[in-house]
């Protein structure tokens, strides 16, 4: 079971591997997804970018060591300043910039759970600890609800989500793009990463998943926090294999099972070939749903 982690302890103990990694080979690469509206990969989160004449608009940074790559990317897209950076929740794959980023005078903003998690030492999977994060790498402007930016002539809405992959998710609505980024509120193509550690409940990602599909039309695209651009009938597709699956993990929590029973009960197994392949096994996922319902 553990070996089966070892992607999943590289999120939760981000910070201190980015240290460890060899980052020369990463390609920054951009897709546009809607005018002046931006998805940027390389290695970590998703990065969603905001480009206009405010200024540049930045969801999520990845690794420290990449910022200088980020920035040309965002370069070639727009000359204007990073003005804004929104994390989405604390890992590292998505705060690692911060520090760098805000130096070069971008405002770092987050939920309010954000920036006192980064604070303190973090307890996650299997009990791997992840250090403070510096204090030039913390949120300067913290939200509790909701936060609305007027900006490259959007509405751009950043709305906190009930626990999910942790207790500090935020999802991004560009209204007049139609455009979402949900973070690591939606794993596109594979079972999602539920932070225990840091307050994650299986609960949760149905309500967020519920809560952009009430909000958004067939044409909508969204941005998650890790695989490909996706849609909003590949957002309900993935609410619908939580529910299920979350559903047949509580019955068996329900009978008295231990986690390594309901485990080897293999209660995903008509799911993984589409959601296991990724770095979330099914009996990982299993094991993550059982701890957040019990």
């Amino acid at each position: 079971m553990k070996a089966r982690l070892v992607a999943v302890l590289a999120l939760a103990a981000a910070p201190v591997l980015a240290q460890q990694q060899d980052f020369s080979e990463v390609e920054i690469k951009s897709e546009k997804v809607a005018e002046g509206v931006y998805m940027l990969t390389g290695a970590g989160g998703n990065i969603g970018l905001s480009a206009g004449q405010s200024g540049t608009f930045v969801i999520d940074d990845q690794f420290a060591p990449l910022t200088d790559k980020i920035l040309n990317a965002i370069w070639a897209i727009t000359p204007q300043p990073v003005r804004f950076v929104i994390n989405t929740h604390l890992h590292g794959d998505h705060t690692g910039g911060n520090e760098n980023l805000g130096k070069a005078g971008a405002i770092v903003v987050a939920h309010e759970n954000v920036r006192k998690r980064m604070s303190v030492e973090q307890l996650g999977a299997l009990g791997r600890k992840t250090p403070p994060s510096p204090e030039g790498a913390l949120p300067v402007v913290t939200f509790t609800e909701a936060v609305t930016f007027h900006w490259n002539g959007d509405e751009i809405r950043v709305t906190h989500a009930a626990p999910a992959h942790t207790d500090g998710d935020s999802i991004v609505h560009f209204v007049k793009a139609d455009v979402v980024h949900m973070g690591d509120l939606f794993f596109d193509g594979s079972y999602p990463y539920i932070d225990t550690g840091s307050g994650g409940r299986v609960d949760g990602f149905l309500a967020a998943a519920d809560q952009v599909l009430a909000a958004t039309g067939e044409k909508t695209r969204i941005l998650p926090g890790h695989g490909p651009l996706a849609t909003r009938a590949d957002l309900q597709s993935y609410r619908d294999m939580i529910k299920t699956l979350r559903d047949r993990i509580a019955k068996l929590a329900a009978e008295g099972r231990s986690r390594d029973e309901v485990i080897a009960a293999k209660p995903t197994a008509d799911h993984d070939a589409k959601w296991g392949s990724g770095f979330m096994t099914g009996d990982a996922f299993t094991g993550f749903v059982y701890d957040s319902l019990t």
